[in-house]
């Protein structure tokens, strides 16, 4: 009887000892969750209150009755001309300039991108492999200002003497290759990942009915890689779109004017606003912020478009 009692205790002590831990396990449970909820809160705040300050701040010269004064918000976003001084605020050589600057980034950089992650994943040796990989990651590192005193130091002066019939290095082919370099970095770092990513039985497969290893990788291994390639593109395409340090260096920021050729000087978007910011005041400081208002459209329209197209790519 003793022996039994002494079992029974020592069984129910064990249980007890299970119940604490398992109370004390789910209140960390809990502990985390309400962390982890306030941390993912906190982005979707900032989020919120960034839309909201930037559109309550930018829509106010288009409201009637507002004390700098009213403006059109056609004539804003389609006019030639940005002189502050003689209250005239046009962006629409601005929008152009951003556009003609990322397609022309798109163009160069992506297909680099790309045939260089192919070339990391699937050609180069290990070794070679493991000296150009981190080479790209430094580049991934360097920030927004060294690229534009590299592209002022070394973009500008190339262009101006050995490429543009105008004797002027500050362009949009300036702008154009600058832009190109500063997003191989995510470009090639995704489409790596999605490359290594594609089972080996693919290409097994691709060989055993006597592809070539060239037809492998492009029949085989991008299309099967093409989403998270698309994904790549995607975000090299928003750092292209918002950059704004290394631009300023090597537009050449004019005040009104629409590029007809790509050696013609740009302003973009963003520059607009780090250009003037600091200055600004009355109507002028609230078209800045309308500048920016348009920025985040631009941005969110770009991104919708070509999230649209990676859903019907993958869907094929």
């Amino acid at each position: 009887m003793v022996s039994q009692e002494i079992i029974k205790k020592e069984n129910k002590d064990v249980d007890n000892a299970i119940l604490k831990e398992n109370r004390k396990q789910t209140i960390l449970d809990k502990l985390f969750h309400i962390v982890f909820l306030l941390c993912a809160c906190m982005a979707v705040v900032a989020v919120f209150a960034i839309t909201i300050f930037i559109f309550s701040k930018g829509l106010q010269p288009f409201i009637p009755g507002n004390e700098e004064g009213t403006y059109s918000f056609i004539k804003f976003i389609t006019g030639l001309e940005w002189k502050p001084s003689q209250n005239i605020y046009g962006i629409g050589y601005m929008i152009i300039a951003s556009i003609y600057a990322t397609v022309g980034a798109i163009v160069i950089g992506v297909p680099i991108g790309i045939l260089t992650a192919v070339f990391i994943a699937e050609i180069a040796s290990p070794r070679i492999a493991d000296i150009v990989r981190p080479m790209i990651e430094l580049l991934a590192g360097i920030p927004s200002v060294l690229y534009g005193v590299f592209g002022f130091a070394v973009i500008v002066p190339f262009v101006r003497n050995y490429i543009s019939p105008f004797q002027l290095g500050d362009s949009l082919l300036s702008v154009i290759l600058i832009l190109s370099i500063m997003i191989l970095p995510t470009i090639i770092s995704v489409s790596e990942t999605a490359i290594r990513a594609v089972p080996k039985s693919y290409k097994e497969g691709a060989y055993g009915l006597g592809a070539t290893k060239m037809e492998v990788i492009f029949r085989t291994i991008l299309p099967a890689a093409k989403s998270g390639i698309l994904a790549g593109v995607v975000l090299g395409i928003g750092r292209a779109i918002g950059e704004t340090m290394a631009v300023i260096l090597v537009a050449g920021n004019p005040e009104s004017g629409i590029p007809r050729t790509i050696y013609d000087q740009v302003r973009l978007i963003t520059n607009n606003i780090v250009l003037e910011q600091g200055y600004a005041e009355g109507l002028h400081e609230e078209m800045l912020f309308s500048t920016g208002v348009v920025l985040f459209l631009f941005i969110m329209i770009i991104n919708i478009i070509l999230n649209k197209i990676r859903s019907k790519v993958v869907e094929k």
